[in-house]
């Protein structure tokens, strides 16, 4: 059943593209959207829902690693991740977050993946919602991935 939920997903996915060109930067966010719930199904857990708080949460603090060209949690002067979540209207009881910086989808959450830290963000059980920001910068992805279970 899954196998065919997942097909369908699929199917629905690359239909919807074809009529709506997207972006490499929505084409990466979509990506990791679905490589994260595919990890997490993977491991018999539920699949995240996208948050439009969370959404733009992720993608302010992509635009601010991008300037800086390199990716960190907080920068100085930048509100940490509970405020910046808070800031958008996201209601939350727990949070967490993934920041890093590659050429591709594939490789980020690869790299999420063999990172201890990481992986466990991807398939926390208390998490129940995401949000995926990317932007694109001198040919280099700049990827957030912030997480929470929200209330």
């Amino acid at each position: 059943m899954r196998i065919k939920m997942l097909f369908a997903t699929i199917a629905l996915i690359m239909l919807s593209s074809a009529a709506y060109p997207q972006t490499p930067v929505a084409g990466a966010e979509n990506a990791l959207y679905i490589l994260v719930n595919q990890a997490r199904q993977a491991q018999g857990l539920p699949s995240l829902r996208r948050n439009g708080s969370l959404v733009k949460a992720a993608r302010r603090h992509a635009v601010i690693m991008a300037e800086h060209g390199t990716a960190q949690h907080d920068f100085d002067g930048e509100p940490d991740l509970s405020t910046r979540v808070k800031n958008t209207g996201a209601r939350f009881s727990s949070l967490s977050e993934n920041v890093t910086q590659g050429p591709t989808a594939e490789f980020i959450h690869s790299q999420f993946m063999h990172s201890p830290p990481h992986r466990s963000n991807i398939l926390d059980t208390d998490m129940d919602s995401v949000g995926i920001g990317v932007i694109e910068k001198n040919g280099k992805l700049f990827a957030v991935e912030d997480f929470s279970h929200a209330q």
